[in-house]
Order: structure tokens, then sequence, then C-alpha cells
């Protein structure tokens, strides 16, 4: 199958990027490379490294930057190694970093990765699939509790305790394999009442299964921060979020990384020596326009936020 991706929010990252022609950005979520190929067209003696732990988009990503790969440097990885990634490379500081998180409109299309609730797959959902970890791991060998909380915690599904329950009761007879095998277990938890409501019924638990299996909020909860911290004074950090919990990490973090003092308020004098490390550039995220909604509707829970290095 074509690796096709809707680049989102493409000329707010652009713009809010502030490419320098002679700059280093790094791409953390490679994808099919469309905000790539927009930051390399605008580099001279730049350079763009593209992360990704995805081998396809990898492959992807080296055709469609073909005629600039003199500028492009390609990286099997986890964003969330980049010190590391750029220590290789002999780099110390870059001047742009862009994460467009979540899965990618290849990863739910392409059947076979099993990421999707509306087709049928063997249960994977790797972002990686040189990882041990997959979604059938999560789902027919984690405890009833932790499976309870992850659906609870990472797809905020009101109800986790009874799809745990129905999940370990089903695999008791036989394993659960495939994705509509589980979304015929989650179909069985949820009142039908509730599931004739909005959304399909299993799109909160595929969800949260997904962030556990590809440790999403883990790594970029850890990873902003050092991102910080290899940015050149006046670079920038660019982050597409997809839902909540995201958000609120990239949110909570920016708000850590603008604070200039974190003493109690009764201290009379700092002592914490916290020194303010970013400005905010979108006081309020960022959100596609009616007409990307249109064209585009898997854009809709999209928001990005910008912060430049002080």
């Amino acid at each position: 199958m074509e690796f096709h991706h809707v680049s989102v929010l493409l000329n707010e990252v652009i713009d809010g990027l502030d490419i320098k022609s002679n700059g280093i950005y790094v791409d953390g979520t490679l994808g099919g490379a469309g905000h790539s190929f927009e930051i390399v067209k605008r580099l001279k003696n730049g350079k763009l490294i593209g992360i990704d732990q995805d081998l396809e988009a990898i492959d992807k990503a080296s055709k469609v930057l073909k005629d600039y790969k003199e500028n492009v440097i390609l990286v099997h990885d986890n964003y969330g190694n980049i010190e590391n990634i750029l220590k290789d490379y002999g780099i110390n500081n870059v001047d742009g970093i862009l994460l467009d998180l979540g899965v990618s409109s290849y990863q739910l299309d392409e059947v076979s990765r099993g990421f999707s609730h509306n087709k049928d797959a063997a249960l994977d959902m790797r972002m990686d699939s040189t990882s041990s970890l997959s979604a059938w791991n999560v789902v027919n060998e984690y405890s009833q509790e932790e499976i309870e909380k992850i659906i609870w915690n990472y797809g905020e599904e009101r109800w986790a305790k009874r799809i745990a329950e129905f999940i370990v009761i089903e695999r008791k007879t036989k394993s659960i394999d495939s994705t509509f095998e589980l979304v015929t277990v989650i179909k069985k938890a949820i009142p039908k009442a509730v599931r004739m409501e909005g959304h399909h019924p299993a799109k909160k638990t595929f969800q949260a299964i997904r962030i556990e299996v590809n440790k999403e909020l883990e790594v970029l909860e850890n990873s902003i921060n050092n991102m910080i911290q290899v940015l050149n004074p006046g670079g920038r950090l660019a982050i597409i979020t997809f839902h909540s919990l995201e958000d609120r990490i990239v949110k909570e973090s920016f708000k850590e990384l603008y604070k200039d003092c974190i003493c109690p308020p009764e201290f009379p004098t700092c002592v914490c020596d916290k020194k303010r490390e970013i400005k905010i550039i979108t006081r309020k995220p960022m959100k596609p326009t009616d007409k990307e909604l249109s064209e585009n509707p898997r854009s809709r829970s999209a928001k990005l936020r910008i912060a430049e290095k002080l």
C-alpha cells in the first residue's frame, strides 16, 4: 500500500519554526515526510534530521526527500533518544524540532498494522515493527487491573472496568488474536444503549492500547526537557498533539520551563536558582482552519504548541 499522510497544520508549522537556510532541524516523527519536505526545501547549507521508529516511514521519506539527500539524515529510532542520535552525528545543538504525534493516516489505513478498529487484522499496533511488545501481548498477557488502568488512563473510557473484565473472561477460553475479536469483546462489555451514542465503541480502548504498546505518553513526557536542552538560543520546538492527554503534557511542560522561580511564595528571596528557559510562542494552541478541516477531517483534534528557547 502507498504510504500517504496528509500533513496537518503544515503552514502553521513552517511559519512557527522560523526556518533559517543554514540551520539544523529535526523532524522527530517523519511519517509521510510532508512536513520534512517543506522544511528541507527552505534549507541551503542546513541539515534536516528525520527520525521515525517505523521502517516503512523511513523508506517513504527516502523517496520523498531524494532530491535533497545532501541535506538530509534519516534515522530509524525513537525521538526520545534525540540526544544520543545527535551525538552519533557530531551535532550538539539544533535550530528547530517538530513532533507530529499519534498514529499516521498510513498506519491506520494499512490493514496489517492492526491499528484500526474498522479493519480486521492481527492485534499488533506497533509503530516500530522490531519492538517485542504488541497489542496482542497487552490484551492477552496483562492482568485485569493493568488493562483497566490503561483503558481508563489512556483512553479516558468510563467502561474500562467492564471491558477489562470481559477481555480476561474471553481469553480464558481462547486468546484474542485479531482486531475484530477485540472489538466483539468490547461491544459485549458496553451496554447497547451506550454503544449507539457517538463514536465507535472500541475507539477509546484501541487508542489506549496503542499508547501503551508504543509508550507514547512516557516518551513525550521524558523528551520535552531534553529537546529544549539541545536547541540553540532562539531555536523552536513545535509539537502537534491529537488528544487531551498529549496536549496536557505539552502545556504543563512548557509552563514549567517558562517559570522563573519555583520557591514557595512565603520565601523572602529566591533560593531555587530556577531560570526561565523558554518563551511560549502560542499562548493558546493553534488549530486547523475550516478549510483544512474540510480537506482533511482527521485533522479535527490537532493542536499545535510552539516554544522558543531563550
